[in-house]
């Protein structure tokens, strides 16, 4: 893989008059705002307010809008990308897999990154390593060499090109098999924080069940979910196969409005990008799905961070215009500054109530977090043990020796799927939790904020497989040792007994004694054989199950600590700055009472032309889209 070029005058595929480069106005005049704003907070002593508008501006030049490709192993994830950027961003092979997800981002000069874990005894270390691009296949794929000294767990590609300008990072995951395994679990965990989601099927078959039942876990995850039918080029009958798709939509309750299908060709795609060819690339089908990417996903996340600017511009200019209207107020009516600073002192006190531990919001918080865990334990362990009965039952109808490696995928695809449920459930009543949080905290236009726990270590890890279990099967010898050893019995009993008679101990009454006997010993030996295999097989099975419990149960135990953690910093660090913004009110207030006449003149004069530019950034905020957003609270940040 060589380094990409750069961006060439391609009329389509390059995204220059395709994709359309999102106008820069809204954005731009905002982010002045923000640092216009920002600088009156370091000129009146906020650096909490700067601190906040720093990260506003931060999102409204770079909002990282994240779109994750998913779908099983070799259905063209990796090409699509490739394609959807004209450059070789990530790693095709026709006969090797990726293993790590691939982030591909926007940059000036082309790099790429890895990721590499190592681990230290009980810890570990995530480091990031820069890497030639004709190598990046080498470590994206199963390829990947052990030179690096840990395991690669992910990849960073930055391209100078258009259609990431914008903030658009695509991220190519691995394939996740029939989408019932393990890896999709942490492909699930990744989807919280995805602006968009796209799976990607080929056009060689309709969708199977594991994609509709992922497709149903993206829905209930991710906000915007679309379907792209890979390989157009390769299977004649694909708008066939895209209509089967469009109908398994339509018996989930989903319209194609809500989840688009796009039948895509990524071969016509870097076909008509090498030969400037117009019609080839509308013949491939992505500028539809370049337009929904640019509409539906760029443009949502745009209008998402400027309702989030428009808000913290506003709670800002608040804050800023109460100390300076409570001194201005001292100034210029003394008389009623006694009565002023009481009005402060009692809502002041509220604040201070309203940032404690026992305040309404925090106690909804606690509480909320640990039934959630009870709740969350408790759903997990009920649909595990329903999975144990039904494995049970089944090694019970019979051996389970020769069928175990049949067994063991059936116990991971339902083991996996009771998880995934659970993992879904459990992030739907995070997001409930964080609602309840926010009405207590009775913000009024208040955010909910991000949820991010996509990047905690350890997330996720897949459980250990089920152990093997022997076979059962016994070669002709054995067999024979069993017969000849419970035969032996009966053969010296009938024998001494005939021998009373006069028969010598073998005679042919002895034998076919021997042969009764040993025929009923084999048969109680196989059977006390399949016994202990099905006891040994419901062991290896409720070890398996217990190990998931213990591990899949710690991983969202800690999961929820992270939801608790970033809704009480959220919240809490709002609550501060209410707080702080009242103490600085009450303080310049005593101090107002204090200032002589001679520096009041000037001091006034000083405080209405802050006022005046604080009211003038105030009428410039465009308020209307946040009143028009007003029904629908989104979450900040995504």
């Amino acid at each position: 893989m060589s380094a990409p070029a750069q961006p060439t005058t391609s009329p389509a595929p390059n995204g220059a008059a395709e994709d359309g480069r999102k106008s820069p106005a809204p954005a731009a005049e905002l982010a002045a705002l923000v640092e216009r704003a920002r600088k009156y907070s370091g000129v009146l002593g906020r650096e909490d307010l700067v601190e906040k508008l720093t990260s506003t501006r931060a999102r409204l030049q770079d909002p990282h809008v994240r779109v994750v490709i998913v779908g099983q192993f070799k259905q063209g994830k990796s090409k699509l990308v490739n394609a959807l950027i004209n450059a070789p961003a990530c790693a095709v092979d026709d006969d090797i897999a990726t293993s790590v997800p691939t982030s591909v981002g926007y940059a000036e000069e082309p790099s790429a990154t890895v990721l590499v874990k190592r681990e230290s005894g009980e810890s570990h270390e995530v480091r990031r390593v820069d890497i030639p691009f004709e190598r990046l296949s080498d470590y994206v794929t199963s390829r990947a060499d052990d030179e690096q000294d840990g395991d690669v767990v992910g990849a960073e590609v930055l391209l100078p090109r258009e259609i990431l300008k914008g903030g658009l990072r695509i991220v190519d995951s691995p394939g996740v098999g029939g989408l019932e395994s393990t890896r999709s679990l942490a492909t699930l965990a990744a989807l919280t924080t995805a602006h968009a989601v796209l799976l990607v099927s080929d056009a060689s078959q309709e969708y199977t069940e594991p994609e509709i039942q992922f497709l149903r876990h993206a829905m209930r995850i991710s906000p915007n979910v679309a379907a792209v039918l890979s390989k157009t080029d390769l299977y004649p009958e694909w708008r066939e196969i895209q209509r089967v798709d469009e109908k398994h939509l339509n018996e989930l309750g989903v319209d194609v409005d809500d989840v688009p299908v796009f039948a895509v060709s990524s071969d016509l795609r870097l076909l008509a990008a090498e030969q400037q060819d117009r019609e080839l690339n509308d013949e491939s089908g992505f500028p539809e799905l370049v337009a929904h990417l640019r509409r539906d996903v760029l443009g949502k996340a745009e209008d998402l961070n400027r309702r989030a600017a428009v808000h913290d511009l506003l709670t800002v200019s608040d804050q800023l215009s109460l100390a300076v209207k409570t001194e201005l107020n001292a100034l210029l009516h003394p008389e009623d500054t006694p009565g002023m600073i009481a009005r402060l002192e009692d809502a002041k006190a509220k604040a201070d109530d309203f940032r404690s531990r026992t305040s309404r919001w925090q106690v909804t918080l606690s509480d909320g977090i640990a039934d959630l865990i009870s709740d969350t334990e408790h759903d997990l362990r009920d649909r595990l043990r329903k999975v144990q009965r039904e494995g049970e039952a089944a090694i019970d109808e019979g051996d389970p020796g020769p069928i175990w490696d049949q067994i063991a995928e059936w116990v991971d695809q339902r083991v996996n799927a009771a998880v995934s449920e659970t993992f879904v459930w459990t992030n739907e009543r995070s997001q409930w939790l964080a609602e309840q949080v926010a009405e207590e905290f009775r913000m009024g236009e208040g955010s909910i904020p991000l949820i991010d726990v996509a990047g905690t270590d350890g997330l996720l890890d897949p459980v250990e497989e089920l152990q093997h279990l022997d076979d059962g099967k016994m070669g002709a010898a054995e067999k024979i040792y069993i017969g000849v050893r419970g035969s032996y019995g009966g053969v010296l009993m009938v024998g001494l007994a005939t021998s009373i008679v006069g028969l010598s101990l073998i005679n042919p009454l002895s034998l076919l004694a021997g042969v009764l006997v040993g025929r009923r010993a084999f048969r109680e030996d196989m059977s006390s054989r399949l016994l202990r295999r099905q006891n040994e097989a419901k062991n290896l099975l409720r070890r398996h199950i217990e190990d998931t419990v213990f591990q899949v149960g710690k991983q969202l135990k800690d999961r929820l600590r992270i939801v608790q953690r970033t809704a009480r910093d959220h919240f809490g660090s709002i609550a501060e700055e209410l707080h702080r913004s009242l103490s600085d009110s009450v303080l310049v207030a005593k101090q107002a009472a204090a200032t002589y006449t001679a520096d009041r003149d000037k001091r006034i004069t000083t405080l209405q032309a802050q006022l005046r530019d604080i009211d003038a950034l105030r009428g410039r905020i465009p308020t209307a889209e946040l009143e028009a957003a007003r029904p629908a609270r989104a979450a900040v940040g995504r």
